[in-house]
């Protein structure tokens, strides 16, 4: 088993980047960096992980994506050892392509949940790859912004720069 991490500074802030045998485990802001060290200590037993210029090609796919290419991130292989429910969740966020949004509800529809709003949610709220599990396209019924672990201003941008807001 090889871990690897890398910080990357983007438009919306600093994100650790965190890769076991070159698939994603965790991707987060800094402000949720201790969240996320805690949840991989819990899962690997240690929260040091060797730095890497660009532990399994994610970063360079992060930055093809701020550059504009949105689709960069589809390939990026995620390994988030979720609960079943938690998976299939993260699994449709994946299905939501770039300037597309989704409402919890079509969500939960899709993976054949329709009355499991607010496991939804929760699940959402709970994704460890931001970005790359684009939990961001998904939002409240009547369209407004709501539940993104960055904050609704880095939700905000995300969705303008893959043109599903106007800015």
């Amino acid at each position: 088993m090889r871990l690897a991490s890398a910080a990357l500074e983007t438009p919306v802030g600093r994100l650790l980047v965190v890769s076991w045998d070159g698939r994603l485990c965790a991707l987060a802001f800094d402000a949720d960096a201790l969240s996320t060290r805690q949840h991989l200590l819990a899962r690997f037993g240690t929260d040091l992980f060797p730095s890497h210029r660009d532990p399994g090609g994610i970063v360079s796919r992060l930055r093809a994506y701020f550059r504009g290419d949105l689709e960069a991130l589809e390939p990026v292989e995620v390994d988030l050892a979720g609960t079943p429910f938690q998976e299939r969740v993260w699994a449709e966020l994946r299905r939501i392509r770039p300037g597309s949004t989704r409402a919890y509800a079509d969500v939960a529809a899709a993976i054949g949940e329709p009355r499991a709003l607010r496991a939804v949610g929760m699940a959402a709220a709970s994704n460890p790859a931001v970005i790359v599990v684009p939990c961001h396209r998904v939002l409240a019924r009547d369209g407004s912004l709501h539940g993104f672990s960055g904050g609704i201003e880095r939700k905000r941008w995300l969705l303008v720069h893959e043109g599903a807001l106007l800015a």
